[in-house]
């Protein structure tokens, strides 16, 4: 099978790309996760018969934690402590961050049912995995999205989003180990199923994401 494979370049004041297991006051990630990375491709486009799947994110940046404080009031906040007050948050965040994401294209392994237009594509041998590359490049050329990207919380937008730029390099000096790493939140058909990875590595300044 014919590899589509597609890349950006992503950077911003600020990211946070939450490790569940540090609870009330959450710390980030060095890196985005699998499903993270997914998202940030799928803002650009999307296609009903095809998967992006991430394939490995490099570092261009130092790894610079900090301190972040903000006031909670959503769904998940405490009614009955604070009734009329927000939750005060505090968080470990990434600043000055940039990142190279890398992912394929490959046929969708969902079960959702398709649309009209994209069964009538597909029964006509429509090459929707072609289509979604010169989709993608078009349109990151061109700085279009099909939905605002984010860096891992939505109020932290980026402040650069396209392709590779000449003066931007991996910063090949960063090695971590990622004891337990979130992977993806949900599976291919929208059903929470958060999957975690053993002992991820970061070897200078990449990391593959193994599916």
């Amino acid at each position: 099978m014919k590899p589509y494979s597609i890349s950006l370049e992503i950077s911003g004041a600020t990211a946070m790309w939450t490790r569940p297991d540090t609870g009330d006051s959450p710390v980030s990630y060095p890196v985005p996760t699998w499903s993270a990375a997914k998202g940030i491709f799928e803002s650009i486009v999307r296609l009903e018969t095809v998967d992006i799947v991430p394939s490995m994110v490099e570092i261009c940046a130092p790894v610079v934690y900090h301190n972040y404080v903000t006031n909670y009031g959503g769904p998940l906040r405490k009614s009955k402590i604070m009734p009329n007050g927000s939750y005060q948050l505090l968080a470990t965040v990434l600043i000055n961050i940039c990142y190279r994401l890398y992912a394929e294209i490959r046929p969708a392994e969902h079960n959702r049912p398709l649309s009209e237009k994209a069964l009538q594509q597909k029964n006509k041998g429509f090459n929707d995995r072609h289509a979604c590359l010169a989709m993608f490049n078009r349109r990151l050329k061109q700085g279009q999205c099909h939905d605002i990207p984010f860096l891992g919380w939505r109020e932290f937008a980026p402040d650069y989003l396209g392709c590779f730029r000449d003066q931007t390099k991996v910063d090949e000096s960063i090695n971590m180990k990622l004891p337990s790493f979130l992977f993806s939140v949900f599976d291919l058909s929208g059903i929470k199923k958060p999957i975690f990875k053993q002992d991820a590595e970061i070897k200078s300044g990449r990391l593959e994401y193994v599916k």
